[in-house]
């Protein structure tokens, strides 16, 4: 039960979220999870500011899931969503946080697991 919010500084076009969307449900595996209920949020145009200076380029993702993963699987995986977002974004891997959050308690369907 997988869920990656995105926020974005700069304006993307439809297609190029909808790749993201795509690779995502990919990068998911690395947390040995599947995209079958991975849900995806990307908030772009959005403000950031880093070390006191707004962001022309940068983003902040993070990363819900139920249960754990492991602590190399988290490297792995924050590295595979930078080289995306500079691939696809053009934004910087030192414009780019992301953050893990296992959850023990997730609804979904009028019911927790």
């Amino acid at each position: 039960m997988p869920f990656i919010d995105s926020k974005i500084t700069t304006e993307i076009s439809s297609q190029v979220k909808e790749e993201l969307k795509t690779e995502l449900g990919k990068i998911i595996t690395t947390l040995n999870k599947s995209e079958t209920y991975l849900m995806v949020g990307i908030e772009d145009a959005y403000d950031l500011w880093l070390g006191g200076k707004k962001l022309e380029k940068g983003a902040y993702v993070a990363v819900s899931l139920y249960g754990n993963a492991p602590a190399d699987s988290y490297n792995k995986m924050t590295s595979q969503i930078c080289a995306l977002f500079s691939e696809k974004l053009g934004i910087s891997a030192d414009s780019i946080y992301v953050t893990y959050h296992p959850v023990n308690d997730w609804g979904w369907n009028g019911q927790n697991f």
